[in-house]
C-alpha cells in the first residue's frame, strides 16, 4: 500500500516538474521566451486550483452542516417533516450556487485571464 501511493505521488510529482518545459519548449525553440507571461499563467493555475478547493470544501462543510441539522429537526419532530426538507433543499441550493461561483471564478482565470490583457 505504501509503496504504491509512494509511486503515484513520484509520478505526481514528476508530471507537475516537467509541465513548465514541455510549455517552453515552442517559445525556447524560437529563442524568445517571455516569463512575466509565463509567472502569470502559472499563477492563474495556482488560484484556480485554490478557488476551486476552497469553494468546494466551504460548499461541502455547509451542506453537511445543513444536512445535519434538518436531520436532527426531523428526528425531533417528525410531523414537521415537509417544511423542514422545502427549507434544507433551498438551503443546499443556495449553498451550492456558492461552489458554482467558485468554479465561473477558476475558468475565468483560466481562459479568459484578465492579467494577459495588461500584457499585450
Amino acid at each position: 500500500m505504501k509503496k504504491s501511493l509512494i509511486r503515484v505521488l513520484v509520478a505526481m510529482l514528476m508530471v507537475v516538474v516537467s509541465a513548465p518545459f514541455v510549455f517552453a519548449a515552442p517559445e525556447a525553440a524560437a529563442g524568445t521566451v517571455d516569463y512575466t507571461k509565463a509567472i502569470i499563467v502559472g499563477m492563474s493555475l495556482l488560484v484556480a486550483g485554490l478557488a476551486i478547493a476552497f469553494g468546494t470544501l466551504g460548499t461541502g462543510l455547509g451542506m453537511g452542516n445543513g444536512l445535519n441539522g434538518a436531520t436532527n429537526a426531523v428526528g425531533r419532530n417528525p410531523e414537521a417533516q415537509g417544511k423542514i426538507l422545502l427549507t434544507m433543499m433551498v438551503g443546499l441550493a443556495m449553498i451550492e450556487s456558492l461552489a458554482i461561483y467558485a468554479l465561473v471564478i477558476a475558468l475565468i482565470v483560466l481562459y479568459a485571464n484578465p492579467l494577459l490583457k495588461y500584457l499585450g
